[in-house]
């Protein structure tokens, strides 16, 4: 069997030079320290590149779990209240729910999209219908059923926190994906689709909150002479030197989203005599195709684990989908919200994986993959 000589990567960073232009002159004028002119046009850029009928207020942070704590914080949630989330995503999703002493209540997926299924949330509404927070993840760059969440949060009175982590660039009906919540996020983590190095950003239509985030965010130091403080704060501030790696990659975002949809549509025609679908999307949505993912058919005698071990053996990297936080163990007492006899994420986790989908990586070596794939079956 081949092996490859240089190692296929899932998803690493693509840099152009833009960036360092940034970062020097971040040492030039010796502004080395948390934000900065290079924060500040980061989140200027950002808010451009966002807007659509709306102006978005963007504030840039030291991590995408950063903007969701915040996010959740400006959302009201408290110890002990109930707060829905997508049970088929990272951890960094859902954790800072329990930052704030609240308990999540994961809502299964479906199939259409692989998002919050609309329906099992409505299902969660008549079991808790207090619940007043919905934290929902566009996986793998595939917008969610925003118009059917939304009507059902609309219902019950419920905010929306949006983590558009996975899904910058990515649209839904024409509106770019973190702009749908009261509170966004998205990430810029070093294997997303744009990076740097680390970071992420809180979205919000509201200037308020955002300036109530960048206190909290600087350690809820109070206008005052001395060191004064009335809240609990936090160190979350986004440096100005990573900040200037970030507008240099914000510059090539819609080229990076081009390169990754070429990869996707050379699996999907590549793989389309086996059995095994594309991770789907909505037709109303265009995603960012950030990660291409592969699901094998039911009742196939081949385990996702069979595939990547193959693939392992020839230096290329794939993962398994993310296991749903219903299995996780830490979450265990959590409640979860599924409708019918089956739970889809737990499906989609047991038959998926994803696939190398690094936009350095050729057409050459990627058909090589896919011939390593189609050895497996």
């Amino acid at each position: 069997m081949m092996r490859f000589t240089k190692r296929i990567p899932l998803s690493t960073p693509t840099m152009h030079g833009e960036e360092m232009q940034f970062v020097q002159e971040a040492f030039d004028k010796n502004w080395i320290a948390p934000l900065g002119f290079n924060c500040d046009g980061f989140e200027k850029e950002m808010s451009e590149y966002l807007a659509g009928d709306k102006e978005q207020h963007c504030l840039a942070l030291c991590s995408g779990t950063a903007a969701i704590h915040l996010a959740i914080k400006l959302a009201g949630v408290k110890q002990g209240d109930t707060v829905f989330c997508s049970d088929t995503t990272f951890a960094a999703t859902v954790n800072p729910v329990s930052y704030e002493g609240a308990k999540q209540v994961f809502i299964d997926s479906e199939y259409e999209t692989w998002n919050m299924d609309p329906v099992a949330l409505e299902k969660a509404f008549q079991k808790y219908p207090d619940t007043k927070v919905v934290a929902l993840a566009h996986l793998y760059g595939s917008p969610a059923k925003m118009d059917e969440i939304l009507a059902v949060c609309e219902k019950h009175g419920a905010i929306v926190v949006e983590d558009a982590a996975e899904a910058l660039s990515a649209t839904y009906k024409g509106r770019q994906c973190g702009t749908f919540g009261k509170y966004n996020i998205v990430s810029f983590n070093g294997n997303k689709i744009i990076t740097s190095s680390g970071g992420g950003m809180l979205i919000t239509e509201e200037k308020a909150a955002r300036d109530k985030a960048l206190f909290w965010a600087t350690q809820a130091r109070e206008q005052a002479p001395h060191y004064q403080h009335e809240e609990i704060g936090y160190n979350y501030r986004m440096s100005n030197v990573v900040a200037g790696i970030g507008r240099g990659q914000l510059l090539h975002l819609d080229e990076h989203r081009a390169a990754k949809e070429k990869i996707y549509k050379r699996y999907k025609d590549g793989l389309k005599d086996l059995p095994v679908t594309m991770n789907p999307f909505a037709a109303e949505s265009t995603p960012n195709f950030w990660l291409s993912c592969m699901l094998i058919d039911e009742g196939v005698d081949v385990s996702p684990m069979d595939v990547i071990k193959r693939l392992e053996e020839a230096n290329v990297e794939a993962r398994p989908i993310w296991k749903p936080m219903h299995m996780q163990p830490v979450f265990k007492d959590n409640d979860f919200i599924s409708v019918g006899d089956k739970s889809v994420g737990e499906d989609i986790f047991n038959r998926g994986l994803c696939l190398p989908s690094d936009i350095k990586m050729t057409a050459e070596e990627q058909n090589a993959v896919i011939e390593i794939i189609k050895s497996c079956f």
